[in-house]
């Protein structure tokens, strides 16, 4: 299985963020836009982050996965940043975040001739991908406080409102609703792909 097809539009959002609000800020995105490709009967919440009202979901499930991979982002962050520090490197780090939505499609498996026909198993077909990519901003004094607190806002402001513009014009690629399932589009939630590979799957739910 290909997990990132070419036909699967990706989007990229940055955001910016300093320690005390990243693991908020990558959270308050990831359920924005969950909000707007869950595709099933939901309990909708709103939050307030940096001045800003942001949409959520009220699933227990996708919530623990969430603050799973945001943690797990945040501590990547923290040890790439170390490590550039000690070597003498400059201060903040970089992640990245995807999420993926996946298509279920039958298809056939070839099994021994003399049985005459095929056997059919499952495929799962990436069509969107989100990917985060997150700046870590270490501020010195308080000067640079303000200026980062400034920035962070913007950047959730602009982010949250590129999803919606997004979403809005871009519903030709989703896929029809072909199951009963109570999750019709599975996804997966992975943290550094490019430096783990897209092939190693952290759970497809």
């Amino acid at each position: 299985m290909d997990p990132r097809p070419p036909s699967a539009p990706t989007y990229t959002l940055d955001l910016f963020a300093d320690p005390s609000f990243v693991k908020d800020v990558v959270k308050a995105i990831l359920h924005t836009i969950f909000f707007h490709r869950y595709f099933t009967p939901i309990t909708p919440l709103t939050r307030d982050l940096l001045d800003t009202t942001l949409p959520a979901i009220d699933d227990v499930d996708l919530e623990t996965l969430i603050d799973q991979r945001a943690t797990a982002l945040v501590r990547a962050i923290d040890t790439k940043s170390y490590n550039q520090q000690a070597q003498g490197g400059g201060q903040g780090g970089r992640g990245q975040i995807a999420v993926q939505f996946f298509e279920t499609k039958r298809k056939r498996k070839p099994t021994a001739r003399y049985f005459g026909f095929g056997g059919k198993a499952d495929e799962d077909i990436c069509w969107e991908m989100w990917v985060l990519d997150v700046t870590l901003a270490t501020p010195k004094t308080e000067s640079d406080t303000v200026k980062v607190r400034r920035a962070m806002e913007k950047s959730l402001q602009k982010t949250a409102m590129k999803i919606i513009t997004i979403v809005s014009k871009e519903k030709d690629h989703i896929p029809p609703i072909t199951t009963t399932d109570t999750n019709p589009f599975p996804y997966q939630i992975l943290v550094n792909p490019k430096t783990e590979g897209w092939g190693q799957r952290m759970g497809i739910f």
